[in-house]
């Protein structure tokens, strides 16, 4: 190849050569036109097409893709231009199926293990990467796990078995008053964003609290003497000013808490599912649960998530606060010194 050709004539010699199937000699002339012209469009979507019929489709994915940024740039494109930038989008899917047909057959999905099976999926772009995102206060270093395993705290057995007792405190107390439970987002919550939230002042969302933002509440907690003396034996995070909240939370037919991320990041939050009476869910980042009675649930809600009752009646939890399990006991008096200290700066 002559440095003295015009661009012109290069891309003549490229289209001969590909049309008698000189695929390395089209290709190397596509690529002396593109050094000097590097957003020569035709150029791109050919050089795709050689590269694809030599059966390099490494060569031909990056022209593909070089060809339909510069297109998202350019409108109004003439018919062919389209056409041929349809043709490299089908192949550039028609490579990604291939290749995460590959992959997945590596390994059988019945037998990866669940976080291998949740990397794949991310390395193929089935799933997003879910991070936390606290709204106040982040302490670095902590895994980014959406959903505990509760098999690994000890004492969730013990909790899960006083579901019956819990479970009838509660039904004595909407038996007895409704009236009890305020709406989850209050005007005066100082929830962030409270002033906008469609959940805001309903009771489609609403809460009877045992502790709320690290007091107890003593006349509830008289009135479920068993719920409460089960969670003395729980972990709750205590942070004066701010921590634990434990509460009866109620979820309408229908109602749906849209994605959202929480305040810490040094806690995890615990769902004791009491009343489920049909689908109901919960998706923290790229898992979606199911609730099921007593069976208790354990997340980081500072990781994005959301929760739909989607049965025709009430959904039912006893929701409540943790310590994660990764601080040591001097960090855990570090941040609760730190935060409870943050609400009374707040409030000065």
């Amino acid at each position: 190849m002559t440095d003295t050709l015009s661009l012109a004539e290069l891309k003549q010699t490229a289209l001969d050569r590909a049309r008698a199937g000189d695929w390395a000699g089209s290709a190397d002339a596509l690529r002396t036109i593109l050094a000097q012209a590097p957003n020569d469009l035709g150029s791109l979507l050919l050089l795709g097409d050689v590269s694809h019929s030599s059966g390099d489709t490494q060569s031909a994915s990056d022209a593909y893709r070089a060809a339909l940024s510069l297109a998202a740039q350019a409108p109004n494109l003439p018919p062919p231009v389209q056409a041929g930038l349809q043709r490299a989008q089908a192949r550039l899917a028609e490579y990604a199926s291939d290749y995460a047909a590959r992959l997945d057959g590596l390994i059988p999905p019945d037998q990866r293990s669940t976080r291998f099976h949740q990397s794949l999926d991310i390395l193929l772009g089935r799933q997003r990467i879910f991070l936390q995102e606290p709204r106040r206060y982040y302490f670095p270093g902590l895994p980014q796990i959406q959903f505990y395993d509760p098999g690994a705290f000890d004492w969730v057995p013990d909790l899960e078995a006083k579901t019956p007792v819990i479970q009838n405190e509660l039904r004595a107390v909407l038996a007895e008053d409704q009236a009890s439970f305020r709406p989850y987002i209050e005007r005066t919550s100082g929830h962030l964003g409270a002033q906008d939230h469609h959940l805001l002042d309903n009771t489609d969302w609403s809460a009877f609290y045992l502790w709320k933002d690290g007091r107890k509440v003593e006349e509830n907690c008289a009135r479920c003497p068993a719920t409460a003396a089960a969670l003395e034996q729980v972990p709750l995070d205590f942070a004066d000013g701010k921590c634990p909240s434990v509460l009866f939370s109620v979820l309408k037919p229908g109602a749906h808490i849209p994605p959202h991320n929480g305040m810490v990041n040094t806690r995890l939050i615990c769902h004791l599912p009491l009343i489920v009476p049909g689908p109901a869910w919960l998706r923290v980042g790229s898992e979606t649960h199911h609730w099921q009675e007593g069976k208790l649930v354990i997340f980081d809600d500072t990781i994005e998530h959301e929760a739909k009752n989607e049965a025709d009646q009430t959904r039912i939890v006893l929701l409540f606060d943790v310590w994660r399990p990764e601080l040591t006991e001097q960090e855990r008096r570090e941040i609760a010194s730190l935060l409870g200290a943050i609400d009374n700066f707040s409030e000065s």
